[in-house]
């Protein structure tokens, strides 16, 4: 699909420096443009791939300069990175604008679904399924029974919703997500023979919730799992039975969360966190990469390590602990030295 630098500048409300009517079809970094492409510059490190482009198009900041000839043609605005990312959201929209059902396809009889929907191929919709308007639902995607999917959402290919969950407006799923398996519930006997514990709960998602590729949410044992508007999940997260996670909080791959853990809002958690199961984590709070996080968090805190405590304290810790080999070998000369007073004096 190609555009013109027009119809470009209009969209982003740019002002046009250079050939109006100029096509493109397609994206590229500034440093691998090619005629034809559209790229931009928003770091001023790489003005200098700007004068060598061959990309048609450039999004540019009005108060950029040029010191050079430039063969691509203009397209200035208040901010090129936010510009862009605009225009690629447009993009992915028109990319991926599917509608229709294709087949081999099942869908059950007593299914209410909306308008402007995408059923892929080999896609399975369960018993008294509701799937609201403007719905896409890739192929080989899985919808068991009484599952609810709000307006404008995107499961790609290969999710599975177990039955009666429930999913939100404009949320995305990516590929491999498993929304409702059972909870990690088993219960010992006297000989340490586990045996299941029924997990009769769902899972709810709310609104404009993006949820990575390979990520688990598993069904509470009673009650729901609950995803609150806004969250935003990386690819390979295990979200464990009864757990919340609160509006707008951003969570990192490859964390995993215990049972029943209450997160708060505007959460940032990074990659390979660890959280203990039964613990209430405040809002506004950061943890860090790899941190294990065994108790209760208040508001606002910033957490690192394992166990996870507050950096302030962790740097200075850190600070010591770097510091032992010089004090170990002070603590041998200690001893030495007093060893040798001692001997001095039993000596005299």
């Amino acid at each position: 699909m190609k555009f013109k630098a027009s119809q470009i500048a209009e969209l982003l409300e740019g002002e046009i420096d250079g050939d109006p009517n100029i096509e493109v079809s397609k994206l590229a970094k500034i440093e691998e443009g090619t005629q034809g492409a559209l790229t931009f510059l928003s770091n001023e490190k790489y003005t200098p791939y700007l004068y060598k482009t061959q990309a048609s198009i450039a999004i540019v900041n009005k108060s950029f300069v040029p010191s050079q000839n430039i063969n691509a043609t203009l397209i200035k605005v208040d901010d090129a990175y936010t510009a862009f990312s605009k225009l690629l959201g447009f993009y992915n929209e028109m990319k991926n604008n599917k509608i229709g059902k294709e087949e081999p396809i099942y869908v059950s009889e007593n299914t209410e679904i909306g308008v402007n929907i995408y059923l892929g191929a080999f896609s399975y919709v369960g018993n008294n399924v509701k799937i609201g308007d403007d719905v896409k639902i890739y192929p080989h995607c899985y919808i068991g029974d009484n599952v609810t999917i709000a307006d404008g959402t995107t499961l790609f290919s290969g999710v599975k919703v177990y039955h009666d969950c429930v999913i939100g407006r404009n949320c995305k799923i990516h590929s491999g997500a498993v929304i409702g398996a059972d909870g990690f519930g088993f219960a010992p006997d006297a000989n340490k023979v586990y045996s299941d514990i029924p997990q009769i709960g769902n899972v709810i998602i709310e609104d404009n919730v993006n949820i990575g590729a390979n990520t688990t949410i598993d069904r509470a044992t009673l009650g729901a799992t609950i995803i609150k508007k806004g969250v935003k999940l990386d690819n390979l997260i295990q979200i464990a039975h009864n757990c919340e996670i609160d509006e707008n909080t951003v969570i990192a791959a490859q964390t995993g969360i215990s049972g029943s853990t209450k997160i708060g809002k505007r959460n940032m958690i990074g990659g390979q966190a660890a959280f203990a199961g039964h613990i209430k984590i405040g809002d506004d709070v950061i943890v860090s990469g790899f941190s294990g996080v065994r108790k209760n968090i208040k508001d606002k805190d910033v957490v690192i390590g394992f166990p996870a405590y507050n950096i302030k304290k962790w740097n200075k810790s850190s600070a010591i602990v770097k510091n032992l080999p010089s004090y170990v070998s002070k603590i041998h000369e200690l001893e030495k030295e007093i060893k040798a007073l001692k001997d001095k004096s039993n000596a005299s």
